[in-house]
């Protein structure tokens, strides 16, 4: 099928993915899917372009380059949720410290991190992975509903620092682990102003799919 050989990889499906959650630029590309080469990147958006599906524009500034879903992409949005939805409920939910794209998990967390359950102002987490040997250290930036990520750090005093497994904090990101659960097992670790620790179940990133229940629980 022709609609298969267009969106039959994974690197379209994770570029997909990300136009729907609002990423339009190269650079923001390599953020968010830091596995993905250049060369291969730059084959899939050409192939994308090819079948119609995006359009290539300038950026309001004339500077830069924007990826943007047609019509015809926009109506791939239900098939990318679906498979979302499908990997929440029927795939492996535990993965392996070496088997994740550290990057790009930490993408994902600074981006849906809940900064209306922070005070007003900048609110700094430095995320600390703990059976990490690189990518083990991480700035998560917050001031207003602007969030930015440092894998180095920006010299900004420190508000909060949260120290896990990489397995705990994806736990906590797709929800099958309260912050009050991890933090009273001493499996994570907060530490910081009190207000913040006490509201850290309502400013702690979570998947958009977090309310997706795994298949094994659901034959309980």
């Amino acid at each position: 099928m022709a609609s298969a050989e267009i969106l039959g990889d994974k690197w379209t499906l994770l570029l997909l993915r990300e136009m729907f959650l609002g990423t339009t630029r190269f650079s923001g590309f390599q953020n968010a899917i830091p596995r993905m080469s250049p060369s291969i990147l730059s084959k899939r958006l050409k192939t994308l372009e090819a079948a119609e599906i995006i359009i290539r524009k300038a950026a309001p500034t004339g500077q830069v380059t924007e990826y943007k879903l047609t019509r015809s992409g926009r109506e791939l949005g239900p098939i990318v949720e679906n498979m979302a939805v499908w990997g929440m409920r029927w795939r492996k939910r535990v993965i392996a410290a070496q088997d994740c794209d550290v990057g790009g998990f930490m993408w994902d967390f600074h981006r849906t991190l809940n900064t209306e359950g922070l005070p007003d102002g900048e609110t700094v987490i430095l995320v600390q992975i703990s059976d990490r040997n690189d990518l083990n250290t991480w700035w998560v930036i917050a001031n207003g509903d602007a969030v930015d990520l440092c894998p180095t750090d920006p010299g900004h005093e420190v508000d909060v620092y949260l120290t896990a497994t990489l397995a705990d904090l994806i736990a906590l990101w797709l929800g099958d682990l309260s912050v009050a659960d991890a933090t009273e097992a001493k499996t994570v670790f907060l530490d910081g102003p009190r207000h913040l620790i006490n509201t850290a179940q309502d400013w702690m990133a979570q998947s958009p799919f977090v309310g997706v229940r795994p298949a094994s629980a659901m034959l309980h």
